[in-house]
């Protein structure tokens, strides 16, 4: 199985979107590059902000593009070009409107299921869907037509401490994700709630 070589966490640019339930995956990679103490800079050829860390005694390569939500896939390809990285050794970590704030899921494969900066992503990598995610959920508003206001919007106290609480047991599972111990991340990971 292919080790993960780079996380990437999708979210809009710039400080009107900083703190939107949208960028709840770009607060993943913060944290990461927090915890590592290697702050991320601005890198033009990646089309976003970058850092190389060395995360459970791995060496990873951490973006939050630049580029709007639904043209991640540029920043996702140049990034995976430059350092000859395949889809599988991906991890995405994005917003997931059908998993409750507080809750997080590891997942391979699959369809966009809706999402801009996955549907984006996919198409960049060649219709390639083989990478990992990593769905932090943010919950839904009940109607579609209130999706756009809702990821666009910023989440409660109680809702961003309890999103804050998964990403933070997020951190807790990736070195077992990073070792390729996907069941062993997974259960710990799935069976983590906060907030409810």
């Amino acid at each position: 199985m292919s080790q993960v070589k780079a996380i990437i966490g999708l979210g809009n640019p710039g400080a009107d979107y900083a703190d939107t339930r949208h960028n709840a995956g770009a607060w993943l990679v913060q944290a990461i590059a927090r915890d590592s103490l290697t702050p991320l800079r601005m890198e033009k050829k990646f089309l976003g902000h970058y850092a190389k860390v060395d995360f459970a005694g791995r060496e990873l390569h951490l973006l939050n593009p630049t580029t709007f939500m639904n043209r991640s896939g540029a920043a996702v390809a140049a990034l995976c070009q430059f350092f000859k990285i395949s889809p599988e050794e991906l991890l995405l970590a994005h917003d997931e409107l059908d998993i409750a704030p507080g809750t997080a899921r590891y997942k391979q494969g699959g369809g966009h299921g809706g999402h801009n900066g996955l549907r984006d992503t996919i198409s960049a990598l060649g219709n390639d869907n083989t990478f990992h995610r990593l769905r932090i959920g943010i919950g839904h508003p009940g109607d579609a037509r209130q999706v756009t206001n809702y990821v666009l919007g910023r989440p409660g106290k109680m809702e961003r401490s309890a999103i804050d609480a998964a990403i933070d047991e997020c951190l807790a599972t990736l070195p077992e994700a990073l070792r390729g111990d996907w069941a062993k991340a997974m259960n710990r990971l799935h069976s983590f709630s906060a907030g409810g």
